[in-house]
């Protein structure tokens, strides 16, 4: 799953359209951690969304530009997309920005270290602070040189000098502060060549249905279910195993800060919520997130207790 607007406030306007059935949307996307096939039909309006174990049928339906889709009965489901770029929210939940293989959400920063550079590409313009120049940020023209599946490389000149941005969507860590991010990147200025990390956090952790597997080492008590995800807004909720939780986080640096948290008042069996208080004890104290060389979510408190969960393979109302 480690690569790379909601519709819903779309306005309508007169010149509004349906979009064109001759022409079906189709393609895949990552929406942060949820990946999505789209695919349309010359023989019908509908698409359908395929994701996890689940398909859902979407009618078009007018926008005032790109392409809307919506569940018929369920305007809380909708597709949007314009070139490669695509929003979903379903029942409600709006997951990250849908890109397409290779694609990149904008604006793009990134950033490396010994030297300090810092780079943002806006549309058509990159922002650069150079090595050994960090008082100063220059803005220049930049092109796309190379787009393929893997990840895009920009082309500008500066002072005379050639410079090129090289972004490919692989997991990678901050040399300095351990921060992880969805795309490494090369910096090259002239000769001189620089490496750094790039892309939104968040991408790493939203969109998936983070299930726990183990508490502090512990494991956790069969046919017992504890579920994390992290939501828009910073808002983070699941199930703590017997009772339902809601609460916020915020990435800092290397690390991430959660709470408050708070849950429904339900009693189930002394053991389950024994585990229940265990959990949201561990989620109280974490105060760094990683991404395992499996794949899995790994939640540690500041004294070693690391709560590990892996990605749900199914569509959870």
């Amino acid at each position: 799953m480690l690569s790379v607007v909601t519709a819903s406030g779309l306005a309508l306007s007169a010149c509004s359209s349906l979009p064109e059935t001759s022409q079906p949307v189709s393609g895949s996307y990552a929406c942060g951690q949820l990946d999505i096939a789209v695919s349309g039909s010359e023989n019908s309006d509908l698409i359908s969304v395929d994701y996890l174990d689940r398909r859902i049928l979407l009618k078009p339906e007018v926008s005032a530009s790109g392409a809307l889709y919506v569940a018929p009965g369920d305007d809380q489901t909708r597709f949007w997309n314009k070139g490669e770029k695509a929003t979903l929210t379903i029942r409600g939940q709006t997951y990250p920005e849908c890109l397409q293989p290779g694609d990149l959400e904008m604006p793009f920063e990134a950033r490396g270290n010994e030297p300090f550079w810092h780079a943002t590409i806006e549309g058509s313009e990159l922002l650069l602070t150079r090595p050994f120049e960090e008082q100063r940020t220059r803005r220049v023209p930049v092109g796309v040189k190379t787009a393929n599946r893997h990840g895009r490389e920009f082309a500008a000149t500066l002072d005379d000098l050639p410079i090129t941005l090289t972004v490919a969507r692989q997991l990678c860590e901050d040399s300095m502060s351990g921060a992880q991010y969805p795309a490494q990147v090369r910096l090259t200025v002239g000769d001189d060549e620089y490496t750094g990390c790039g892309g939104d956090r968040q991408r790493l952790l939203r969109g998936a249905v983070w299930v726990v597997e183990d508490l502090a080492g512990a494991g956790i008590i069969d046919r017992s279910r504890i579920t994390i995800e992290f939501l828009e807004d910073n808002r983070m909720a699941g199930r703590a195993s017997c009772n339902g939780y809601t609460g916020s986080y915020q990435l800092r640096g290397e690390g991430i800060v959660v709470g408050p948290v708070a849950s429904t008042r339900m009693a189930c069996a002394p053991s389950l919520m024994n585990q229940e208080d265990r959990f949201l004890s561990l989620l109280d104290q974490v105060s760094s997130v990683r991404i395992g060389q499996h794949g899995e979510l790994l939640l540690s408190t500041a004294d070693g207790k690391t709560i590990k969960a892996f990605q749900s393979d199914h569509d959870t109302p």
